[in-house]
């Protein structure tokens, strides 16, 4: 990935607490990488250990404060709140929390069950506002922070052939509006980032077929693969005092699809 010395220097985010969710791979690795690198204080929480121990033992020589891995189930309330405890004992308050953590995989309308639903519910939205409730109250204490909820543009488009995660991306743009007025008084920053076709491991494994290249390419106004690294840029800004009057919006990243 690219070394942030070619991109914008965020004096703000030098020892700033940082937690992530699904950073182990993806999108949430490159947003780990970018922060760490930054000088930010990063933790991370995932379920996959292999690659959340090697993106840590890659960071560790290359930046001043080494990631924290933390394993976390977060359909697991109970376990999400006490890795958000761990979090804060360990480095101190969060200042800075991006709700990452999803899974897209597909599944077809008529064949989604009662507890199928409930479960991506579960992947893809419910924890984004159990961790938010759970880092606020010492981050409000501690003068304030930024949030910043992923969402998708596959709400947009529509997406077909994955409902569920459709609706729980909608979602999740309704839960920052609300909690952007909620949180507003306490300094709490709250915004939303929406990509589009971004170019993963994962989804260049799972889904990208010449066709689908072939579509994004026809949809997209900028005819070239978007990268992890890009989005994790624009969520750099985000968090820095340079957006520090930013709150309760949307941004869509996704070379100009929707």
């Amino acid at each position: 990935m690219t070394q942030p010395s070619a991109f914008a220097r965020y004096l703000s985010l030098q020892g700033v607490v940082v937690l992530v969710t699904g950073g182990g791979s993806g999108i949430g690795a490159a947003i780990v990488e970018q922060f760490a690198l930054q000088g930010a204080r990063v933790a991370f929480l995932d379920v996959t250990d292999e690659a959340s121990v090697k993106l840590v033992e890659n960071l560790s020589a290359r930046c001043l404060h080494a990631p924290v891995f933390l394993h976390c189930d977060l359909t697991d309330i109970a376990a999400l709140k006490a890795a958000v405890s761990q979090v804060e004992a360990q480095l101190g308050p969060v200042r800075v929390l991006v709700n990452n953590a999803a899974s897209d995989d597909r599944h077809r309308f008529a064949e989604v069950t009662p507890e199928y639903w409930d479960e991506r519910m579960a992947v893809n939205l419910r924890h984004q506002f159990f961790t938010i409730q759970a880092v606020a109250p010492r981050m409000a204490a501690a003068g304030g922070g930024s949030v910043i909820n992923m969402s998708s543009i596959a709400w947009m488009v529509p997406s077909t052939g994955l409902p569920a995660y459709v609706t729980a991306k909608a979602g999740i743009v309704g839960l920052t509006r609300t909690l952007a007025r909620e949180l507003g008084a306490a300094n709490i920053r709250v915004n939303c980032v929406l990509p589009g076709a971004i170019m993963t491991e994962r989804q260049r494994r799972l889904w990208m077929t010449p066709d689908y290249l072939a579509e994004i390419m026809q949809r997209q106004s900028l005819k070239r693969e978007l990268m992890p690294e890009e989005v994790a840029r624009l969520i750099l800004f985000l968090a820095a005092d340079d957006s520090a009057g930013i709150t309760n919006q949307s941004y869509v990243i996704d070379g100009g699809w929707v």
